[in-house]
């Protein structure tokens, strides 16, 4: 028996938005990050992220879309452990081509955005949580994507380094930068412009944001 996670969903997110999806377990928010963030392909519709169709790219196309447009921030953070904050953030041009030289200045460009720069040589475990997230949010702004999905990125933080979390991401956004995030949490979800509820595979609600407290 086919199963469907998502039900005839529609959805379009402009350019600088700053949106999160929220819904219960198996409510179709995970594969709907999926199909946004090129992991998965849509079995019918279509789906464009840039002007790019998704649904007709091969495997490599999907690879370069997701190096290239995507910056994925995680909420276990995903970081090389044994490996400084600065080569972290370089990987992802690594991986693009890119040279050494503008690896290592776009890297610190990354890392100072979210208020790293002086702890660009520790590794993760020399990092707190936030600070860990904080490398990963600059990893994801590496190769200057067209959006950043961010899975539950205060899912393993305490409420302070969560504040301080969404406030780089408002910052972010205000200089514009498209952001999407799936969270669980009504008051990280309240930080964002619009809030996108999920349940059994559709779209039950799609709302702008009053702020803090309005979920």
């Amino acid at each position: 028996m086919r199963v469907h996670a998502l039900k005839g969903v529609t959805l379009h997110i402009e350019e600088r938005e700053f949106v999160s999806i929220m819904g219960p377990s198996g409510s179709g928010k995970s594969t709907m990050m999926n199909v946004i963030g090129c992991l998965d392909k849509p079995s019918s519709g279509m789906y464009t992220l840039d002007g790019t169709d998704i649904g007709s790219a091969t495997s490599k196309q999907l690879s370069e879309v997701r190096n290239q447009k995507i910056g994925f921030v995680f909420q276990n953070f995903n970081l090389l452990k044994r490996t400084s904050a600065i080569e972290n953030v370089e990987l992802p041009m690594l991986y693009a081509g890119k040279s050494k030289k503008t690896r290592r200045e776009r890297a610190e460009y990354c890392l100072e955005l979210v208020g790293l720069k002086d702890r660009m040589h520790h590794k993760p475990n020399e990092l707190s949580g936030g600070q860990q997230q904080r490398v990963a949010i600059a990893r994801a702004l590496s190769n200057d994507p067209a959006i950043i999905l961010a899975d539950e990125p205060t899912g393993n933080l305490d409420s302070a380094s969560s504040e301080e979390i969404m406030s780089i991401f408002k910052q972010l956004n205000d200089g514009g930068n498209t952001i999407v995030l799936v969270t669980h949490e009504p008051e990280i979800a309240a930080h964002t412009n619009r809030i996108i509820w999920f349940r059994d595979g559709k779209i039950e609600s799609d709302r702008l944001s009053t702020g803090r407290g309005s979920v």
